[in-house]
């Protein structure tokens, strides 16, 4: 389920929710409101990202960030946040969103430090599947992993994510280009069916 910038729930409901469930997260759209705790996070968080990703620490660098997702038929951008406090936890973005007969995005994904090693990025990825293959009724989703990220690596074993292959030299991070493992889940895995194709779908 995502909330809107007011923190009311809006009129989707997770799979989790309709089970009744009660995560200790939710999701909402990052806005140009998270600049200053997004900002700060980040600079708070350097040595866990540290070489595995580069995410924005200036006014500058957030906002083109930002507008990546200006478009939400290509690319979204969520936040994971803690439901007692609103803090946020980490984000999750659904980056590459091809349609057609494709279906599938790519995932993009860090905790921060302040509270990192507490679960909630496991149970906002769990969010994010049921919201990808459910309501944006994507087929598949895919992650590139470096080798030697193994926090990441548990991350989507636990989700029941497959390695597919090795892509060598395959992302530019920290200064060099870095080998990728690359992972990928489908809806059909998760048992997800949503109530009717995506009109993009061919009929054949």
């Amino acid at each position: 389920m995502l909330h809107n910038d007011s923190g009311e729930e809006t009129a989707h409901e997770s799979a989790g929710d309709r089970a009744g469930g009660h995560p200790r997260v939710t999701l909402r759209r990052i806005t140009a409101q998270d600049e200053a705790e997004f900002l700060e996070l980040v600079r708070a968080s350097i040595d866990l990202h540290h070489p595995w990703m580069s995410l924005p620490t200036t006014s500058e660098e957030f906002r083109a960030y930002l507008a990546r997702f200006d478009d939400p038929r290509s690319a979204e951008g969520l936040l994971v946040c803690v439901r007692q406090t609103g803090e946020i936890a980490g984000n999750i973005n659904s980056n590459s969103i091809i349609r057609g007969r494709f279906q599938c995005g790519s995932l993009g994904y860090a905790a921060f430090a302040p509270t990192a090693g507490q679960g909630y990025m496991s149970e906002g990825l769990g969010l994010v599947l049921r919201h990808a293959f459910q309501e944006l009724r994507l087929h598949r989703l895919e992650a590139n992993v470096q080798p030697g990220n193994h926090a990441s690596r548990r991350l989507l074993e636990r989700h029941g994510f497959r390695r597919e292959g090795y892509s060598p030299e395959m992302l530019f991070i920290d200064g060099a280009w870095r080998d990728h493992e690359r992972w990928a889940i489908t809806s059909t895995m998760m048992g997800i069916v949503p109530d009717s194709p995506h009109p993009t779908l061919p009929a054949r």
